[in-house]
This record gives structure tokens, C-alpha cells and sequence, in this order.
């Protein structure tokens, strides 16, 4: 034999030296060293190679395992650049030994990773290992042989056609190591990107097989959950019960109401049929069964307003059904052509509030109250400040007499809105003839609000408290609060497991004794440096390490996810208490440095002019933007269209804070000049 095909893998490397591998065929020449190495002398040896990953993106190794006397353990390594080279796995016969060992490789790998990462290693020293680990999952899961082949003589047909197929097989190879990739972009560097890596790397959530919608992961849901749970309080205290309604909505209901109609015409999703047939044809497969098609189509519910109004008609007969307040915990469905994970998504979970009430009055102490239980929620239980205030005209809610709301801003200067309250007036309660009796058995039409949040929480969350090493979550919302992390003593130490065993139980039910969410991670098959790795990622406040020496001497370790940089040694029998007071001082800190960012990020006294030229490049991946601007404005929706159009800025709102009475005596409209009616905050929005 003077030459044999064998299998290579190529690196494409990145920006950020985050290689790619795509499988391509090798066809070995049939050099003197090469041959000699495969001549029939050996027909009955076992050979294979892989290519080496390497530091040097141009440093390649081939080992070939074989029984010829000239290898040396039964392989030898052919290198073309021995620079920084490293050698992984050299085939063995036995598959499932190697596959084995090659598991095992890949766990170290990644565990040698996590520790250097915890340790705050430099990112050149971490870079060249994680080009490692990737090259051992590449030779774990390799491209089938059919499918390169197929791919190289495709791609040798033309030049033309080996130039796309390079091409697709790099984007997708792209795609793949994105998945897997635990990188996090820094903020400074692309705030967008980084937002994205943060909810990938720390399993918040991912997409799905459905454009525009995500799948809430575990830790995501978690956080989700506990926001529901402390808000689920706050409605139910707020006097209003929890109810649901269907999920599909006549499109008649819609039509009933123009301006809701109207605002929502282009975000609903229809169905038109009731079930599928086989095509006849047999060319479409499953298709929509023409003789199943719907005579009133359905909506998918874009919000719950005219189904509930539908009900409250049956429900109110007299002044004693008043006030009606009903909430549901739903998902609702908006088609949205681009999307951004939690923020703007086609599916979403909320909840959804609406009330009917005798008077004007009830109905607007209802809305304005809901949006004070929205900020408290913020406040209390996100550390996140908000901007509390009225939407513009041409900013409010289909159908909506005035919209209130609460304002966030995140890390990069843009606002984002976080919760709003609508007062409806009337305009639903006649819509779908909804009347009651009042006192002096007049037939009145009653009043109405809708309030809701939704996951877009989740996003304000991760955008306000977050840094570059991942996650941060302030204790209260943490779904765990403290996390344990044992350092075990050596296996033959009986006494010492034992009295290990006994003081992380003790340790752990004290706390949660004291109401606080904890979890032990005793597992013994991940390193420790790993843990800590994960859990700083995942954003939990507080890690206790336990280890033998410190239970001797009656301690433990606490290290903060922020604040206080180092380790601190703390008494056991100190535990709780310090826990405690250590997570109630890194709420408020959250707390405090968001709402400094958020006063130092409104600008005020500024000219238009100012205004347009600071906002001409500030977009969604610049870090530490423009931020907003409070000025005085004359409401005027065609003027508020045109600043739209020349620098992409929106009114948020106009605060209550800054539009109390005589708030714009004697000011005049930073756009017209002319006397101004309001205090109006402009900016960028996500």
C-alpha cells in the first residue's frame, strides 16, 4: 500500500480564536515517510489519525495508530508543525475503550476550563484549551464518512460550487460552535451579543423549532416562577381573583372594538381550519382539509380583552357585581418579525388584569393604583428603579383613554418598558354592551381597566444587574440563594465524611430554616472550581465552601457573586445570621447602583439639536449609550412622528415626578418652541 485515505479535521478560526471544525477528506500523498509507514509489510496493522488541534491554528499532527515495529507503542506521530502541539487520543483498536478515554478527556478538559475561568485566568491561557475541548467533541461526534465524501465531490464538480459549499458548511459549523460555546461577550465590546450570551451560557433560555418563539429552560422558568409568586400576592391583595379564558378568540369579538382591532390587525396569528387531510396529490403531504374551513375564523389571543368583556356581560347585572376584578396567568401570542429573547418574543407568558367598575373614578384609582403595585414589585423584588408616568396619545394602548407605565433603563442608556396599566374608559363596556343597575336602578355602561406584566421582566433583569462574567440576580428573585459547595475529605477518611455529612446537613437546614432558598452541590464527579465556575455564571448570591480544615477550626467560606470581592472566613454558629444581613446589604447595593445609573442617565436641558446628534449612533450594541432626555414638549403626535424618524427616539412618558401642577409654567417645547404642555422623557427603547 504506497498511500490511504484518511480522515483530517480542518479549523476555521473565529474573532474571538473560537475555532470551527468541518470534517473534509484527506487523501494521503505517498511521501517515502508515509509510505514506509503503511507499506505491506504492515497490511495486518490497525491504523487511523486524527489531526490535531493546536494553540497554532497551522500546527497539524497526524497519529497513526498501528503493531509496525517502527511505532513506538503502537503509534507514530507525522507532524508539520510541532509548535505548541498537543496529542490527544491516538485510536485505540478497542472503539469503546476509546470512546471512553474520550469522554474522560473531554471532562477534564472541561473542568481544567471552569477552574482556570473561576480563578480568573487570562483569556490567552484559557483560549488554546477551549480550541482543545472542541477538537475532542469533534472527534467524538465526527461527520459521517457518506456525507464528506458526498461534500467533497460535490464541491470538486465546480469552482462555483465548491466556493458555496465552503461556504454553507462554515456557517453552519459557526452555528454549531455558537451553541456550544461558553464565551460571553463583553459588554463594551457588543452589548446585544452579550445579552444574548448571557441567557445562553447561564440555560436561561433558547430557541426553538418555531420562528420567534423561545423555550424557557429550568433556571429561566425558575425566575419566572418566583416573580409570579411574589406578584401573584400583590394582585390578589389588590382585590382582584385569578380566572382563565380560552386561548382562541372569534375574530367577530375583535372587530367589535375598532381601535383595539386596529392595533392589533397585524400581530395576530388566525386559524382558519378545524383539522388536516392528506394532500390528494400526494406532493404536500399533510395540508389544511378544504372542507373543515372555519365560517367565523379564530384568534389566537394577541391579549384577553374582548373574550373577558364578552363574560363580564353575563356576569354584571347590578351596581352590588361592582367592582369586577379578574386577573389570568396566561401566554399570548403576537407575531413579531424581529425578535429579541424575553424582550420581544411571538409567544409570551404574562398576566393579564381586568377590572369594571360604577364609576370613572374607581376606574382610574384602579389603573394608577396597579401601576404603584408594578414599580413596588420592581423595587422590591428585582432591584430595579423605575420611571413611573403616562404614555403619549400615539403611544398608548389600543382602545385605551390613557396608559400608564413604568420605565427601566438598562446598562447601554436605552429604556425599556416594563409594565403597563389602562384605564379603558368606556369603550368596551359599550362595545360589548355591558350595562349594570345603579342605586336608582338607572341602566348605566360600566368603566374599565387591563393591567399586565410579562417575561419582559426577565429581560429588565439581566440587563440592569448583569456584568460581563454572567449573571447577576439580586437575592430576593434568586431562585437559589445560597449554594453549598463541600470540600470533601480523602475517601478513606471515615470520621472526617461523617462529621462532614453532619455539618453540611445542619449548615443547610439552619439557613433554610431562616427562609432562605439553598442548595448542597455534593456531587462528586465535577471539580470544585467547576461549581464555583457555574454558579458565578448562573448569577446565585451567595457560595459557602466547607472544607475539613475549616470545620476544624468551627468556620466556613462566604463569597459574594458582587460586592465583596474576596473570600471571608465566618463562624459557623455565625452562619445564618451573617448570611442573612450579607444578602439583605447586596439587595439594597443592587439596588442603589441602578438607581444612580438611572438618575445619571437623564439628561435635561438639553436643545433638540443636542438630543439628535447624541442619539445618531447610539444603538442596541453600544455600551453605556446616550441615555434619556427630560424636556419640556408641546404633545403633538405629528411632531412626535417626525423625531421618530430623525433619530429613532421615542416618549417613553411623560413621569409623574416632574408633571405635577405648574411643572411647564413658562417653559416652551424643546422641538417648536411654542409653550409646552408637558414634561416628556425621550429616548431609545428596546
Amino acid at each position: 500500500m504506497t498511500a490511504a485515505a484518511l480522515g483530517a479535521l480542518v479549523t476555521f478560526s473565529s474573532r474571538h480564536s473560537r475555532p470551527f471544525l468541518a470534517q473534509a477528506a484527506f487523501l494521503a500523498s505517498s511521501s517515502s515517510s508515509l509510505s514506509s509507514l503503511l507499506s505491506p509489510s504492515s497490511s495486518s496493522a490497525s491504523s487511523s489519525c486524527v489531526w490535531n488541534r493546536s494553540t497554532n491554528v497551522d500546527a497539524r499532527t497526524i497519529i497513526v495508530s498501528s503493531n509496525h515495529p517502527r511505532t513506538s507503542h503502537g503509534s507514530t506521530a507525522l507532524r508539520w508543525n510541532t509548535n505548541q502541539s498537543r496529542i490527544y487520543n491516538t485510536s485505540p483498536t478497542d472503539t469503546s475503550d476509546a470512546i471512553g478515554d474520550l469522554d474522560q478527556q473531554i471532562t477534564d478538559k472541561g473542568n481544567e476550563i471552569r477552574a482556570l475561568k473561576s480563578a480568573g485566568a487570562d483569556k490567552s491561557v484559557i483560549d488554546p484549551l477551549v480550541q482543545e475541548l472542541l477538537a475532542l467533541k469533534d472527534l467524538k461526534n465526527p461527520k459521517p464518512a457518506a456525507a464528506s465524501s458526498a461534500s467533497s465531490s460535490s464541491s470538486s464538480s465546480s469552482k462555483g460550487g465548491k466556493k458555496k459549499t465552503q461556504t454553507d458548511s462554515t456557517e453552519a459549523a459557526a452555528a454549531a460552535s455558537e451553541e456550544q460555546s461558553d464565551y460571553i461577550t463583553p459588554r463594551s465590546e457588543n452589548y446585544s451579543k452579550w445579552y444574548n450570551d448571557i441567557i445562553r451560557v447561564t440555560g436561561l433560555a433558547e430557541t426553538s423549532p418555531v420562528r420567534g418563539c423561545m423555550v424557557i429552560k429550568p433556571w429561566g422558568m425558575s425566575l419566572w416562577e418566583t416573580v409570579r409568586d411574589d406578584l401573584d400576592k400583590r394582585i390578589k391583595e389588590h382585590g382582584a381573583e385569578n380566572a382563565y379564558f380560552p386561548l382562541l378568540i372569534p375574530k367577530s369579538f375583535l372587530s367589535k372594538e375598532a381601535e383595539h382591532v386596529d392595533g392589533f390587525a397585524k400581530e395576530c396569528a388566525v386559524v382558519t381550519h378545524h383539522r388536516l387531510t392528506v394532500d390528494p396529490s400526494g406532493e404536500k403531504g399533510l395540508i389544511a382539509d378544504p372542507d373543515a374551513e372555519l365560517e367565523d375564523p379564530l384568534i389566537i389571543r394577541p391579549t384577553s380583552e374582548t373574550m373577558i368583556w364578552n363574560m363580564f356581560k353575563k356576569w354584571i347585572v347590578s351596581h352590588r357585581d361592582l367592582p369586577l376584578k379578574v386577573n389570568q396567568w396566561a401566554n399570548v401570542m403576537r407575531w413579531e418579525l424581529r425578535t429579541r429573547p424575553f424582550l420581544r418574543t411571538s409567544e409570551f407568558l404574562w398576566q393579564e388584569g381586568h377590572t369594571a367598575h360604577a364609576t370613572r373614578e374607581g376606574a382610574v384609582e384602579d389603573a394608577v393604583a396597579m401601576i404603584h403595585n408594578y414599580a413596588d414589585l420592581c423595587k422590591d423584588l428585582l432591584a430595579i428603579p423605575v420611571i413611573m408616568g403616562c404614555k403619549s396619545p400615539s403611544e398608548r394602548f389600543a382602545g385605551a383613554e390613557e396608559t400608564y407605565t413604568i420605565e427601566a433603563l438598562m446598562q447601554n442608556g436605552w429604556a425599556l418598558q416594563s409594565g403597563t396599566s389602562h384605564f379603558l374608559g368606556q369603550s368596551f363596556g359599550k362595545a360589548f354592551d355591558v350595562t349594570f343597575q345603579d342605586k336608582n336602578g338607572k341602566e348605566s355602561d360600566v368603566w374599565g381597566t387591563s393591567w399586565g406584566v410579562s417575561t419582559r421582566l426577565l429581560g429588565a433583569l439581566i440587563m440592569t444587574h448583569s456584568d460581563d462574567a454572567g449573571l447577576v440576580l439580586p437575592p430576593k428573585v434568586a431562585p437559589v440563594q445560597v449554594v453549598i459547595v463541600p470540600i470533601q475529605p480523602k475517601k478513606n477518611d471515615v470520621e472526617g465524611k461523617a462529621a462532614m455529612d453532619a455539618a453540611l446537613d445542619t449548615l443547610s437546614e439552619e439557613l433554610k430554616a431562616a427562609g432562605l432558598r439553598v442548595k448542597v452541590d455534593d456531587r462528586d464527579y465535577v471539580r470544585n472550581g467547576a461549581k464555583y465556575f457555574e454558579y458565578e455564571r448562573k448569577g446565585v448570591p451567595l457560595r459557602i465552601e466547607l472544607g475539613p480544615r475549616d470545620l476544624a477550626k468551627g468556620e466556613c467560606v462566604f463569597k459574594y457573586r458582587v460586592g465583596d470581592e474576596g473570600k471571608t472566613s465566618v463562624k459557623l454558629d455565625e452562619a445564618v445570621a451573617t448570611a442573612i444581613s450579607g444578602l439583605e446589604d447586596m439587595q439594597q447595593r443592587l439596588y442603589d447602583a441602578a438607581y444612580q445609573r438611572l438618575q445619571k442617565g437623564i439628561n435635561t436641558g438639553v436643545t433638540y439639536q443636542e438630543m439628535k446628534e447624541a442619539l445618531e449612533g447610539d444603538e442596541a450594541g453600544e455600551f453605556d449609550g446616550a441615555g434619556l432626555y427630560l424636556v419640556p414638549w408641546k404633545c403633538n403626535a405629528e411632531n412626535e412622528e417626525k423625531i421618530k424618524e430623525e433619530c429613532k427616539a421615542t416618549i417613553r412618558c411623560y413621569p409623574f415626578e416632574y408633571n405635577g401642577e405648574g411643572a411647564v409654567d413658562g417653559k416652551t417645547c424643546f422641538y417648536t418652541g411654542e409653550p409646552a404642555t408637558h414634561m416628556a422623557l425621550f429616548g431609545r427603547a428596546f
